[in-house]
């Protein structure tokens, strides 16, 4: 109670006194109102979202050097927004793999069960939601004037973030150079693509995708759909992957990154089995819509895999070269 209290009066102190001098702020309203350091590498900002009317934490990692003009990779939590233990940070160790890296690494908590995309109704469980807006027009900007990147930019997400990533890129025509998306299915709009999208939000979050794209019939879901606007990712460098639901080397108890996820072995085999192969079926027809536009992607099928850390863990060391090339930067560093 102590410690929500005290965050209140942050807030509204922000609000009050304005962005803390020598800090990032847009005429929009939109402003790092705050910055505290984590480690020698790693701080943590309050950034103000103008749109949601509402204060977002957001974790930086600066690149190995240090030195301005780097580019920047936006790498989103799963469901939970990085408000749970399902974060990159708790059940990986990428942020290691990504520490030698002349690459800065934002990650943004909150908005868990959104989507990360713009809503368009406040919902009664889960608030205001203006994701894609504040990921797309307010933060980018902060954070290279914040951090004196050179305007490069890639993104990357797992499992309903893999949807994200490909809806923000479409969205945002040339804020992103490169995507990679793991475990996402792109498909939002055809019966079973609408049925995953509710069995996240509704079922796991508690919201209503009502308040999210409307009724069934609501043309907003084919708006947000990145299948059907596919054409909007030619010209990036994409990295898409999943494994076939079938249980492989990370749903057994043998070591660090070899192991269930927080909800425990049987959910993982069988939730995180059927997941994973319905996420499988899905990019097998991304990769048929995007080879008909004649839009090149590195496909990353794995022959097992279920819907769990240790496998988007891999699979992010893996799309590292293709972030690289798109961040035009060097694989090794």
């Amino acid at each position: 109670m102590l410690c929500r209290t005290a965050l209140a009066i942050l807030a509204l102190l922000a609000a009050v006194l304005g962005p803390t001098p020598g800090h990032a702020a847009a005429p929009d309203g939109s402003a790092i109102t705050g910055s505290w350091p984590v480690d020698d590498r790693t701080v943590q900002l309050r950034v103000h979202s103008a749109a949601m009317d509402t204060d977002i934490m957001v974790n930086v990692q600066r690149p190995q050097d240090g030195s301005a003009g780097r580019p920047v990779l936006y790498l989103l939590n799963g469901g939970g927004g990085g408000q749970d233990s399902a974060t990159w940070q708790h059940n990986t160790d990428v942020l290691g793999f990504l520490a030698d890296k002349h690459v800065t690494v934002v990650q943004p908590i909150g908005g868990r069960w959104s989507y990360y995309t713009d809503w368009r109704a406040p919902d009664p469980k889960l608030g205001v939601y203006k994701w894609k807006t504040f990921l797309t027009e307010e933060l980018p900007p902060l954070i290279d004037t914040e951090f004196e990147t050179n305007g490069v930019n890639a993104i990357a997400g797992l499992s309903t973030s893999g949807t994200s990533v490909l809806q923000l890129a479409i969205a945002a025509p040339g804020l992103y150079r490169a995507v990679a998306a793991y475990s996402g299915c792109a498909q939002i709009s055809d019966p079973l693509g609408k049925l995953f999208v509710k069995t996240a939000v509704e079922t796991w979050g508690g919201g209503d995708t009502v308040n999210m794209y409307g009724p069934d019939n609501d043309p907003m879901w084919a708006d947000n759909d990145p299948y059907l606007h596919a054409d909007g990712l030619r010209g990036l460098a994409l990295f898409i992957s999943t494994g076939t639901g079938v249980p492989g080397m990370y749903d057994v108890y043998n070591g660090p990154f070899m192991q269930p996820g927080p909800r425990g072995l049987v959910n993982q085999l069988v939730i995180g089995g059927v997941l994973e192969a319905a996420v499988n079926w899905c990019t097998h027809n991304l990769q048929t819509r995007l080879d008909g536009l004649g839009i090149a992607a590195t496909f990353d099928f794995q022959p097992t895999g279920t819907h769990s850390w240790g496998y988007w863990r891999d699979a992010l060391e893996r799309s590292w070269p293709v972030l690289a090339t798109g961040l035009a930067v060097s694989e090794g560093y």
